[in-house]
């Protein structure tokens, strides 16, 4: 009889363990859920009236394809300062993720960013000197760019029809930056496309960190001066 309880009891530490550890898994996007799509929930999907670079695909599709194929390469972490700006393909932080989004609809955020700064400085309260190569890899001047160039939208991740693909979303008091997937949770909430260093970068990440800010991007909005096509400059 003794024996027979020391197993259940070792049985059901066990399961105890493997419940927390699969917890644990959940929580980290390590394994995987069963995501939906739009349709799911009757919702939407919102099409930018803007192909910038005439490749037959409005620029928010563009800006989540670009979005995803960063995610697929799973740069490795690394805020390395780099001479011209550009990382290598295989390295990357969260505001990697958004440029490359941008390059894929033919925008060079890099030099967009670059040129509203020399315009408009009194935006940019964090940037003490100028400095093309590192200024859009952060996240609160691009903040600040999108606050001039985008459209504002809700931040609050149960008015599910607002999240479209594509839209840029800012996190924890500027900290981190994402682009909204065109995949959904059970609740309809969408998965961010995201560098934090996570094994999924494209993941049901609303509600684990606080939204500070939720953007559309709008061209139309942006004048001719600061507006710079992906390879022009």
């Amino acid at each position: 009889m003794h024996k027979r309880k020391t197993w259940v009891m070792i049985l059901a530490s066990v399961g105890v363990l493997v419940l927390a550890v699969v917890w644990v898994l959940q929580s980290y996007g390590i394994l995987p859920k069963r995501t939906y799509s739009s349709q799911h929930f009757d919702i939407d999907v919102v099409y930018s009236p803007q192909d910038y670079n005439h490749n037959g695909v409005d620029d928010y599709t563009d800006f989540l394809l670009g979005a995803k194929q960063d995610a697929e390469n799973h740069p490795t972490y690394d805020g390395t300062y780099y001479a011209g700006g550009y990382p290598p393909e295989n390295i990357g932080v969260c505001t990697d993720v958004v440029w490359r989004a941008f390059r894929q609809a033919g925008y060079s955020l890099r030099d967009m960013v670059d040129q509203d700064v020399r315009q408009y400085p009194d935006r940019y309260p964090d940037i003490q000197y100028r400095d093309a190569n590192i200024d859009f890899r952060r996240v609160k001047n691009l903040w600040a760019f999108f606050q001039a160039y985008a459209l504002e939208l809700t931040c609050d991740i149960t008015d599910i029809d607002q999240w479209q693909p594509g839209d840029i979303v800012i996190f924890n008091g500027g900290k981190h930056i994402g682009v909204v997937s065109d995949l959904r949770n059970r609740s309809g909430q969408p998965y961010i496309l995201h560098n934090a260093g996570q094994f999924r970068r494209e993941e049901d990440y609303l509600g684990r960190s606080p939204v500070e800010a939720h953007f559309r991007f709008d061209a139309s909005r942006v004048p001719q001066e600061v507006l710079v096509a992906w390879g022009s400059v």
